[in-house]
């Protein structure tokens, strides 16, 4: 562990972090430490919602003195159906997170989008979010209609049973592109509105007419990108599969 272990202080201000709302990825970065860190300290220690500093810290002195007097032995690394260390896609999952956040996705949503991400299926449902991300029904429902709303993620029913099940497909991003050249579009046509309204020749005026410009084309250029890419994407996906397992 890169640093030793974490000491008190440290503790505490992982206590604090939580406590904040902060994503561990920025727990990680205010204390110097790996991600991968401050998540097992916390996965082990409570989780999120239970992480005490004082009963962590004790916890671990009592774990290092059965250490010192057991026998040592690697302990057996978890893995999945995929054979992949569970704690490492664990680990991917929370640093995927913290970026969605940065980009200003709300905590929960970017929660529920990072937990569908690392799905191999692309699809959980409410009672496995609820399970996995230790959160309440509410709240995951609160989270799904802010991210269906936003087109990321769409909703089909299992055949055959009542639930439900949240899902990411191949357009997803593509969408997501559409609706925020939708939205230049809008504040574009406004920009232009109050050029009109302030004069076009005075300064207020002008500064509007260039922001309404350049949404404008900002706007046109990611509509016609997105559709390159999701053409070029959609036509190559074959070959490029064949030429990842060369």
């Amino acid at each position: 562990m890169p640093g030793g272990r974490l000491n008190h202080q440290e503790r505490r201000t992982i206590a604090e972090g939580l406590a904040e709302g902060l994503a561990y990825g920025e727990i990680a970065r205010g204390l110097d430490r790996p991600t991968s860190t401050v998540t097992r300290e916390i996965n082990r220690n409570g989780g999120p919602a239970g992480y005490r500093a004082d009963q962590a810290h004790r916890a671990t002195e009592r774990r290092a003195r059965r250490r010192r007097t057991a026998p040592a032995q690697a302990p057996p690394v978890e893995t999945d159906a995929h054979g992949r260390d569970r704690g490492t896609v664990h680990d991917f999952e929370e640093q995927f997170t913290a970026l969605l956040v940065q980009t200003g996705l709300p905590k929960t949503a970017a929660r529920v989008l990072g937990c569908l991400y690392a799905a191999d299926t692309g699809s959980r449902t409410a009672a496995e979010l609820v399970q996995r991300l230790q959160v309440s029904p509410a709240t995951i429902s609160l989270a799904v209609h802010y991210l269906e709303e936003q087109e990321l993620i769409r909703r089909e029913r299992d055949p055959g049973k009542r639930h439900q099940r949240y899902v990411i497909d191949d357009d997803v991003w593509f969408r997501a592109m559409l609706a925020s050249a939708n939205a230049n579009a809008l504040l574009a046509e406004a920009a232009h509105q109050g050029a009109r309204t302030l004069g076009a020749t005075t300064p207020a005026g002008m500064r509007l007419a260039e922001m309404g410009r350049f949404l404008t084309h900002v706007g046109q250029d990611l509509v016609t990108s997105a559709e390159h890419w999701r053409e070029a994407f959609s036509a190559g996906v074959a070959s490029g599969a064949a030429d990842h397992l060369r």
